[in-house]
């Protein structure tokens, strides 16, 4: 998979170009874009238990692209 550095639904639609990070939910962390405002998309399929196990997915790009919304 090639390795994003910005969210690919966060752009669509002219959707801002936001920068890839890990965030946290109840379901756990995930791969996804936020705003001064809070999240803005969950970008991967999957969630981690723990915040370094998503930080190492999202380095080596060993995560799923979300394609929809």
């Amino acid at each position: 998979m090639k390795k994003l550095s910005f969210g690919y639904l966060a752009s669509l639609s002219n959707g801002p170009q936001l920068p890839l990070q890990v965030l946290k939910s109840r379901a756990g962390f995930y791969i996804g874009t936020c705003t001064d405002e809070g999240p803005y998309t969950r970008e991967s399929e999957e969630y981690w238990r723990e915040f370094s196990a998503a930080q190492v997915a999202l380095e080596h790009g060993l995560w799923t692209q979300r394609t929809h919304c």
